[in-house]
C-alpha cells in the first residue's frame, strides 16, 4: 500500500496536498483498493463552501457507492476533469491524476487535526 509521506490523511480515507492556500483532495490507495473498479465519480459541489466532514461528492465502484468527505473546511474550487472522463484513472493513479477536488483552505489550523502518514499507517492495519 502507497502512503506517501508529504500529505496528510483522514480516518475516512481521503488524502489532503496542501499548496499555499489551497489543497488537492483525493482518496487513498487503500480506498480505492477496498472499492475495487471505480466506474463513476460524480461531484457536484464545484463553487460551494463545505464544512470539514461535509459530503463533497460520490464515487461508485462496481460494488458499491461511496461518500467522499471534505478533510477540512474550504471552497471547492476545481473538480479534476479526468476523473469524469476516466474515473478508472483514481484507481491507477490515486495521489496523482486521480485527484478529486482543488479546493481554498478556509482555517489552516485543521490541518493539524489530519492524520500523519505514520498514523494512516497505523489505522490501515
Amino acid at each position: 500500500m502507497n502512503i506517501p509521506e508529504n500529505l496528510k490523511y483522514t480516518k475516512d480515507h481521503e488524502w489532503v496536498r496542501v499548496e499555499g492556500n489551497e489543497a488537492y483532495v483525493g482518496v487513498t490507495d487503500f480506498a480505492q483498493g477496498e472499492l475495487g473498479d471505480i466506474v463513476f465519480v460524480e461531484i457536484e459541489t464545484e463553487g460551494e463552501h463545505l464544512d470539514k466532514e461535509e459530503t463533497f461528492g460520490t464515487i461508485e465502484a462496481v460494488k458499491t457507492v461511496s461518500d467522499i468527505f471534505m478533510p477540512i473546511s474550504g471552497e471547492v474550487l476545481e473538480v479534476n476533469p479526468k476523473t469524469e472522463e476516466t474515473p478508472e484513472i483514481v484507481n491507477k493513479d490515486p495521489y496523482g491524476e486521480g485527484w478529486l477536488v482543488k479546493i481554498s483552505i478556509k482555517d489552516a489550523s485543521q490541518l493539524e487535526e489530519l492524520l500523519t502518514p505514520e498514523q494512516y499507517t497505523e489505522a490501515t492495519k
